[in-house]
């Protein structure tokens, strides 16, 4: 099955007689807007949203608080769960996630959802600017509300953890020697010639740079399965070897784990990434364009 989905074919399963469940995963890396205001994904949800879709939030539901483990560790699945059941999603129901645009944060609802045994789950390509449909807002008074369709059946899906597919720190160290480490930031922090979140700057001893912007077209949209194969081959990556990915936080890596399984390959995600790795002082750092 593919995991993304054009806009067109969206609009064509949404008047089918098995609609997905829509999820809303706007969100924002940038702590503050243009205003002074942090991004509020729940607003932007609230002003538009594909109709039928419900929010759901990255920072509360997709991550657990922010810690040792990382700025965006696994979320605790009772609560995963619930907000998954809250949305509708059911075992036997088909999942699409859409964002803003950029795809990280829908890209983490689908890793998590797929990687806690949902078997039919994929993103918007392009995001919500892809969408050329109607829009709905939310209601502002109780007549709107009463004229707007009723909230989605509690679904009943129960999140169950597959082995193999999530990466931590020693894992991660390890697979930079034994296979293939991905890294999905920008090539600058990757270097570490710039770092403006983690406190030090630099990659995983043996990662290759691997920036989720070239996953992309200009458009926002996944470049081809081919295009991207031959991406990946020329960093060492075929379907024989083991491969992992981070970044800084584990919302961009699991872009780029989706834009592998485009390509044919999967990935394991190493959800702590950077923001786990740099809590520790005793791990190695290595930085410039050298892996090593």
């Amino acid at each position: 099955m593919n995991v993304i989905i054009s806009a067109s074919e969206l609009a064509d399963v949404l008047r089918s007689e098995r609609p997905p469940v829509l999820l809303d995963v706007r969100w924002q890396l940038s702590t503050a807007a243009a205003s002074g205001q942090p991004f509020d994904g729940r607003a932007a949800y609230a002003s538009g949203h594909i109709p039928g879709a419900v929010f759901v939030d990255l920072d509360r539901e997709l991550a657990s608080a922010p810690g040792p483990r990382g700025r965006h560790p696994l979320p605790d699945l009772d609560v995963f769960g619930a907000a998954m059941r809250r949305a509708g999603v059911s075992a036997g129901t088909p999942v699409v996630a859409y964002d803003g645009g950029i795809g990280w944060a829908a890209a983490r609802a689908w890793w998590l959802l797929r990687w806690t045994g949902h078997p039919d789950v994929r993103v918007l390509d392009g995001g919500l600017p892809a969408w050329d449909g109607p829009l709905e807002a939310e209601a502002e008074t109780e007549a709107e509300a009463e004229a707007e369709t009723e909230a989605p059946a509690q679904g009943d899906f129960v999140p169950k953890p597959a082995e193999g597919a999530v990466l931590d720190a020693d894992g991660a160290a390890a697979l930079a020697r034994s296979g293939v480490l991905l890294d999905a930031r920008a090539g600058k922090r990757y270097r570490g010639e710039v770092e403006p979140i983690d406190p030090v700057g630099g990659h995983i001893p043996g990662a290759l740079s691997a920036p989720t912007s070239d996953n992309v077209d200009a458009d926002g949209r996944f470049r081809p399965a081919a295009e991207l194969r031959a991406r990946f081959g020329e960093l060492g990556v075929t379907r024989d070897v083991p491969v992992g990915v981070y970044c800084g936080s584990g919302v961009s890596a699991a872009h780029e784990v989706l834009a592998l399984e485009v390509a044919g390959i999967p990935a394991a995600l190493y959800v702590g990434s950077w923001s786990e790795w740099t809590s520790d002082p005793a791990r190695p750092v290595a930085v410039g364009p050298d892996p090593q």
